[in-house]
């Protein structure tokens, strides 16, 4: 009996190579054969790929990713997984439809072809404290695992739908697409194909007239058209879906014409057709919880709040921004960014050597304590580099300090706009032309 654990290795096969997988496979094994350790989130690229000229002609990353480790593992002590894929470089194309009683022409929906360029490394850069990648995952591999087994719906409910609701700015959005990425290349010998089709909801709302419950069918039609082939993993995103609880709420309440409730209910019965296929996966957003359609709700899955960043993953995603810019050479590399574990071992001492690490762990916590969202995180090194004035490449303290001036200033700049905002009179809302 086996009784080691799984790691998953992720390798992204160059564009150009016409190798076959299977040789790709054991190339990388013969390449991870000289490894001790292996560090689940760490990736070998460029330089690391030197010394194996075949590999590195034909690879350009090789990722280990796997959701049961967290700490460096022992080669010999896993069994290795390979996931062999090309990542598509044509981008997004637009999907748009007509309006018939207007003959406007608008963007109904964006689809990307999965493993796609746009996300890579997407997924390993976006950090949460809680289990949220990997509970998606794992329901998502549960899921499909039942429709496989043809497990009746009728008795066992699963709609395949996952509701990722929180404030503006903590990545759920990107963390959606990460997620089809994850799948396209995890799943890929099952499905060879895949496909993200992105739905903004507020924006089709806004554009619902007369014709808007043929125009959510249409638009399904085409997702439907996607999804017939059982060979393509379709993952359907649908983006601020608090929008159609505002137009039910509107529609009832007499602020919209009865037209608006026909188009949420025409969404609802397509997502509802959408169970019929095993290959299918709807992701949703809310960045207003107490808005989202109770209806809708009922039909999620899984459900789960996206909040802003806690002092640890903070801390994270502040000491991965700074290890990239000394990496481009933004910042001088003198010292390194110690991981939180190392810091907490050492009970937050301050050294020579940690005393940059340390500084950026206070400057964490008051970010979380301000309730900076993840986007904003990213944003302070951007802001950092005006406080320099010019001066180049500093060392890695010194631009610690340009961060906490960045992130100052941020907070005054917010709160002023805050408070412009709040001295404005209402708007006046004018309903069904009075």
């Amino acid at each position: 009996m086996n009784l080691k654990n799984s790691l998953h290795v992720e390798v992204a096969q160059k564009r150009e190579s016409r190798l076959c997988k299977d040789r790709i496979k054991d190339l990388v094994h013969s390449h991870l054969a000289n490894y001790v350790c292996l560090t689940p989130g760490a990736s070998i690229t460029g330089p690391e790929l030197e010394e194996n000229i075949e590999l590195q002609e034909h690879v350009h990353s090789i990722t280990f990713c796997d959701v049961d480790h967290h700490t460096e593992v022992s080669a010999t002590a896993v069994d290795l997984i390979y996931h062999v894929y090309k990542l598509d470089t044509f981008g997004v194309e637009t999907d748009t439809m007509t309006d018939a009683s207007t003959g406007e022409e608008f963007a109904a929906a964006d689809v990307w072809s999965l493993p796609a360029q746009d996300f890579h490394g997407l997924w390993e850069n976006l950090v949460y404290d809680t289990k949220l990648k990997e509970d998606t995952v794992r329901f998502v591999e549960t899921a499909l695992d039942f429709a496989d087994r043809g497990v009746d719906p009728h008795i066992v409910s699963c709609n395949r739908v996952v509701l990722l609701h929180g404030p503006p700015g903590t990545g759920k959005t990107s963390l959606c697409r990460a997620l089809a990425q994850k799948l396209a290349i995890r799943l890929g010998d099952r499905f060879p194909r895949a496909r993200l089709v992105e739905i903004n909801a507020h924006g089709l709302f806004s554009k619902w007239f007369a014709e808007s419950g043929k125009l959510v069918a249409r638009l399904f039609e085409r997702v439907v058209e996607i999804v017939s082939d059982r060979r393509l993993l379709a993952v359907v995103l649908v983006d601020e879906v608090e929008s159609l609880a505002a137009a039910r709420r509107a529609a009832i309440a007499g602020l919209e014409p009865s037209d608006s409730i026909r188009a949420v209910n025409a969404l609802l019965t397509q997502l509802d057709r959408l169970r019929r296929f095993p290959n299918v996966l709807v992701l949703t957003t809310s960045n207003v919880t107490g808005a989202i359609d109770v209806a809708f709700v009922d039909r999620a899955d899984l459900k789960r709040l996206v909040g802003p960043p806690s002092a640890r993953a903070a801390y994270q995603v502040l000491s991965g921004c700074c290890s990239e810019l000394m990496a481009r050479g933004v910042i001088t590399q003198r010292e390194r960014v110690f991981s939180l574990c190392v810091l907490e071992s050492a009970r937050f001492a301050e050294s020579a050597g940690s005393r940059a690490s340390v500084r950026l762990w206070g400057l964490a916590q008051e970010a979380a304590a301000r309730g900076l969202s993840g986007r904003a995180l990213r944003r302070l090194p951007v802001l950092a580099t005006l406080q320099g004035r010019g001066m180049k490449a500093p060392d890695l303290l010194i631009f610690i300090e340009w961060l906490y001036a960045a992130l100052h200033q941020y907070l005054e700049d917010a709160t002023q706009l805050d408070d412009e905002h709040n001295q404005r009179p209402p708007p006046v809302v004018v309903t069904n032309g009075h």
